[in-house]
């Protein structure tokens, strides 16, 4: 692994330097490009019991219907490594801004695809057949966006404003579920059942489209990275195939951020992407009520991650995973023991799981630290998009299994399992400082 997060040698981004009014102006952007996209690959979770009825009808039982939409769902995540090494070797070769926007354009078009698409009723089963290969196409597009996103935002700022920088960017995603998570809500107020089935599924795939679109019209506006650009002058970019040199040499920050990411996806698939479902079939908790939840703990969650990622530059990327983590395993329990015993406190206490969430603004700060500049978008991309399509491709069907089988508090187990993992990887990296700068 290397300690440095930028050249040793390069001018062009200062480490001592504070942040200035292009680099807010970059992180906005940055931001708001990522939560337009983020919010087109989630939004389909939010609607998990309408598509199961429309796509998976039959005589079967709504919990099999809905746990096939979880496999579709899940099909996204484990697509996402291949457009992540593919983006993420052109990134390292050819430049961060141009995979930056050719990932957000190819979200907003299987989107846009998904809202237009024929259901079960009227193709049969073809209709599953084609969500099943959209959802991989924004599997392949997300795969691209999310790391080299951590990337390019990290190479604009001073590098002790490193965990700002990914937590910005990480709160910007979150935004994403946000919007989806209000627009569901929104819809479920104001329409009936038949409604919903009827036509408005449609509408937060139809928007997703147009938002998507947007994003792309705004990173037209971004300038590529300064790092990049001196690596390019002094040609010092990677020969060959970047990935070839990360498996060969970088194996141990593969396996750092590999882990990292496993805590990750258990926090937002499950306590963010899945809940609300979640307490409508497992607590019976009223539809506007889970959406309203969840519109609390989303905006927490952007909020949590500026908290943690500037934590992380204040006190260290390792001492921010390990308070982070603590604080999520008590969250989740917190959340679920409440659940099972009425819910009384729900609104509140997944507000605060969703601020502890945040910790997921450190995992960047890790992976984009543990690898040199010519490499880091490919050894980033690869690990976290491997450990993202294994576990966050496997935790949904894999969480709706468990609560058949050991109860209502299975999710709240697995959270806390993955919590005590990130645990003993911070604990472990404040004894070996040279893992990574910080």
């Amino acid at each position: 692994m290397t300690d440095a997060c930028l050249p040793p040698s390069s001018a062009t981004v200062s480490p001592e330097r504070a942040l200035d009014r292009r680099d807010a102006r970059t992180l906005l952007l940055s931001a708001l490009g990522g939560a337009l996209e983020f919010y087109d690959f989630v939004v389909f979770v939010f609607l998990a019991l309408p598509l199961s009825e429309l796509f998976f009808p039959g005589g079967g039982s709504p919990w099999l219907a809905q746990f096939k939409v979880y496999g579709v769902f899940a099909a996204g995540y484990l697509a996402r490594p291949l457009g992540g090494i593919v983006m993420a070797h052109f990134g390292d070769r050819s430049g961060r801004k141009r995979m930056f926007t050719l990932s957000v354009f190819l979200m907003a078009l299987p989107t846009l695809a998904i809202g237009l698409l024929p259901t079960h009723a009227q193709a049969g089963m073809l209709a599953p057949v084609l969500l099943l290969a959209l959802r991989i196409v924004q599997g392949i597009a997300v795969g691209g966006e999310v790391p080299g996103a951590w990337v390019f935002v990290a190479e604009h700022v001073p590098r002790r404003r490193v965990g700002f920088a990914c937590g910005s960017l990480t709160a910007g995603l979150t935004v994403g579920i946000l919007i989806g998570s209000l627009l569901a809500a929104a819809l479920h107020a104001r329409l009936g059942h038949a409604q919903m089935l009827a036509w408005g599924w449609r509408v937060p795939f139809l928007l997703g489209g147009v938002f998507g679109f947007m994003a792309v019209w705004l990173r037209r506006w971004l300038d590529e990275t300064p790092v990049f650009r001196e690596l390019r002058a002094r040609r010092e970019l990677a020969a060959g195939l970047p990935l070839a040199q990360v498996v060969a040499r970088h194996r141990p920050a593969v396996a750092l951020s590999m882990l990292a990411t496993w805590m990750l996806t258990a926090a937002i698939v499950v306590l963010i992407l899945m809940t609300p479902s979640l307490v409508q079939s497992v607590f019976h908790v009223a539809p506007a009520r889970a959406f309203l939840g969840n519109n609390l703990a989303s905006f927490a969650l952007a909020l949590g991650c500026l908290f943690f990622g500037a934590l992380a530059d204040r006190l260290g990327a390792a001492r921010a995973l390990l308070l982070g983590s603590l604080g999520l395993l008590a969250g989740g329990y917190a959340l679920y023991l409440d659940l099972a015993g009425g819910g009384t406190h729900f609104l509140g206490l997944y507000a605060l799981a969703g601020f502890l969430v945040g910790v997921v603004g450190v995992v960047p700060v890790l992976m984009v630290r543990a690898f040199p500049p010519p490499v880091r978008f490919s050894g980033l991309s690869f690990s976290y998009n491997i450990a993202y399509a294994l576990f966050g491709g496997l935790t949904p069907p894999l969480v709706g299994l468990l609560v058949r089988r050991f109860g209502p508090l299975a999710p709240a187990h697995y959270v806390a399992a993955t919590a005590v993992l990130a645990i003993l990887l911070a604990s472990w990296l404040r004894r070996r400082p040279d893992a990574i700068d910080g």
